[in-house]
Formats: structure tokens, sequence, C-alpha cells
């Protein structure tokens, strides 16, 4: 048959909710966060300087400049079953192409091809989520599809370096196993939704009116302060998750394995609270009060690791990591809650977002690394002053819990207290 049964709406969300977060995990992190602890073997075959190794990193964000509004446009118009199956089947392709490069030029611009169809997978992602769990729920489902990308983000350090290329005979050959788990899933999405019981809209796709749309997407102050939000956070994060492993081997010490394993304990952490911070926001209607402790946790994590060594990073690690994948699910949800933005147009709204905010992290990851010549701990100080720049725009961000938004008089659920 060409259409799944008709299933009962909680079974075929939850299956959808599955299939996304299993998607964020296999797709779109793993084959991204194995790259920083495979630069240094990387960079012995190639023969890269450390910027050229931040260079490369930013240029997997770069491409995300470049697709992410078209990406969304073209969920909303051609639905989420053809988008999704087919970004599937080129991050496979691109990414196993990575494990053919023989120079930097090669490496670079197979890492952003990668990155441009890579770019395409959140924005959809969002979208598939966002289409059957609408209302009080929103903020844990995106929690759980951001459990799955933290999964992936903590997976990819942890076994790519010091389990895969041994097991594999190098870093080439994770490259295409990567590829080729990432290019099999396209199969369920081509054959494994077409639900005609859940906002089937969202999944067949309809018109989109651009012109109209685009210029009130634009000037919605909102979507703005979000964008610009992401765009410092994201900066300070990825400068510091490609730098780290780097920075603990050749300047603490520290062994490979020791040094990868921290990034491993950051993203576990990151999925381990990522549901209950999530669905937190949920029961007591505030999401800004947990953003803010996020990037405050964050900038002191990344000043002190900048004047400390030994031990004690494992400590900056737990705590940053406690708000990583927390902070993207929350404010993808004040996103879709910020008023002008409806499902219609979600695609376009995220990619709206994921056009301007990896620009930061593009240019966060070279230039704090270049900053390494001058003292190996001032990387971190540069990204800890991005992360107090967020601090300043989600602070004029509007809250948009339900806890804002219900009349004194009005109980959560909308009825009159007596």
């Amino acid at each position: 048959m060409n259409t799944i049964p008709e299933k009962a709406p909680g079974n075929y969300r939850w299956y959808l909710l599955g299939l996304s977060a299993a998607t964020s995990t296999f797709v779109s992190a793993i084959p991204f966060s194995c790259m920083p602890v495979l630069f240094p073997q990387i960079a012995n075959d190639l023969g890269l300087s450390l910027v050229q190794i931040g260079a490369v990193w930013g240029m997997a964000s770069l491409a995300g400049v470049f697709v992410s509004l078209a990406s969304g446009v073209i969920s909303d118009r051609f639905g989420l079953r053809w988008v999704l199956g087919i970004s599937c089947l080129l991050v496979g392709i691109t990414g196993a192409l990575r494990g053919v490069s023989t120079s930097f030029v090669m490496l670079t611009a197979f890492v952003f091809a990668n990155g441009v169809v890579r770019a395409v997978i959140p924005v959809t992602i969002t979208k598939a989520i966002t289409a059957p769990f609408r209302g009080r729920n929103l903020g844990m489902a995106q929690g759980v599809g951001a459990m799955g990308m933290g999964l992936g983000l903590m997976l990819g350090p942890l076994v790519s370096a010091t389990v895969l290329s041994p097991m594999l005979g190098g870093w080439r050959n994770v490259m295409f196993l990567y590829g080729a788990i990432s290019a099999a899933f396209a199969v369920p999405w081509f054959l494994g939704t077409r639900s005609r019981t859940h906002d089937s809209a969202a999944f067949q796709g309809r018109p989109v009116a651009l012109r109209t749309v685009l210029p009130g997407l634009i000037r919605n102050r909102g979507i703005w302060l979000i964008a610009l939000t992401l765009l410092f956070r994201m900066a300070g994060i990825t400068g510091m998750t490609g730098y780290l492993p780097i920075y603990l081997v050749e300047h603490q010490g520290w062994s490979e394995a020791s040094a990868d394993s921290t990034l491993a304990v950051f993203y576990a952490v990151s999925t381990i609270s990522v549901i209950p911070l999530a669905t937190l926001s949920d029961r007591i209607g505030i999401r800004k009060a947990i953003l803010v402790t996020g990037l405050v946790v964050m900038t002191a994590s990344l000043t002190l690791i900048s004047f400390t060594e030994g031990p004690i990073m494992w400590v900056y690690m737990v705590a940053s990591g406690l708000f990583m994948d927390s902070f993207m699910a929350i404010v993808v949800t004040m996103l879709m809650e910020t008023e002008g933005v409806g499902i219609d147009h979600a695609g376009t709204a995220l990619g709206l977002v994921f056009t301007i905010s990896p620009i930061g992290a593009t240019v966060a990851a070279p230039l704090g690394n270049s900053l390494a010549r001058i003292s190996p701990g001032l990387p971190f100080l540069f990204w800890a002053g991005l992360s107090v720049i967020a601090l300043g725009t989600i602070a004029f961000t509007k809250e948009t819990g339900w806890r804002k938004k219900k009349s004194p008089a009005q109980k959560p659920g909308g009825q009159t207290a007596q």
C-alpha cells in the first residue's frame, strides 16, 4: 500500500515524533559532531593548521545561511515528506564524500556541501513536530526532538575517534559509515509519513504566497530577537566545541580519549535534561527564565575554562551542558508561539531564523581559534563575550508562555477562576 493504515491520532503523532528524533540523531547530529574529535586525525593526514581547522568547522554552519530560508519555503510549499526524504539521501551522499578529501580545499567544499543539505533537517523536523503537537505540550514535544539531537551530539564525539576510527581503519571510513546511515533514513520518510490523520497539508504542502508572507515575517520584531539570540548563542557553543578537544590535548596534556569525553559529557547531560526543562517551561508557563539561566551558566563556564585547568573542566561541561539542547527546544517553541507565526508559514519563519543564526558560528570558530596565538585560553573569553550579547537580545524578547498570555482571572486551562 502507498499509505499508512489509519491510526489513532495519538499513535501516529508519537510515531512521527520518534522518527523526527531519530532523524535528528543519526542524520543531523552524529555526522556533524564527529568532526571535532576527528580533526586531529584529519589535520595530520591533510596537513591542516589550527586556523584551517576552524575554517572547516565554521563552514559547516555557513551553509545554513544560504539555504535555511529556501528550505523553510520549500517545506511549506511541497510538504515535509518529500523534503525530508530527499534531504536524508543527500546528507548521506555529501557526508560520505568528506571521506575522499585529499586537501583543505576538497574537505572544505564537501563539508560545505554537506552543510547545505543538512541545514534543511532542523527546519523541517521542527515543523514536523509542531504540526501534531500544537498547544500546551509543544515545549515537551520540541524537547523530545531536541533530545534526539543531543543524543547524536553526544554519540558523535564519544565513539567516532576512539571506537569507530580504529575499528574501521581511519576517519575516512567513519565518514562513509555515517553517510550510509543518513541515506537509509530516506526510506521511512518516503514510505512512512503519508497519514491523512494529522495536518496532511503540512506533509503534502500547499501554495505559499512568498511575496505576501515574507515581508510580514521580516518585519516581525520577535523573530529578529530570537534569531539574534541564537546567532550569538550558537557562535559561542560552536567555537567552544570545535576547539576544546584540541585545547585540552595540546595545552593541558590530556589524553585524546579524555578530551573527547568532555564533549560527550557535555552532550550527555544536555540529552538527559532537555525533556525535563522543556516540559518545565510548559508547566510553569514561563520560557525566558530558563533561557536566561542557561546563558548565564554558559557565560560563566566559558570564562572559567580560560583561567583554570584539570578535572574542574568536567564541572564546567556538566553545568553548561544542562541547558544546551533545552535552550534550542525552548527558543524554537517561543518562535512557534510568536504572534504572526502560524503552522502554514512555520517553515518560512524557521528558515528565516536559521538563515541569520549560523552567521555567528561561521565567523566565531576561525576568529576564536586565531586568538589562540596570543593565549591558548583567550578564545573561550571571546566566546563568553558573545554569550553576554545573547543575554542582551533575549532580555528584549517577548515572553510567549501561557502565564504571560492569560488574564489574571483565568486558570492555565482558560477557565475562569472561582
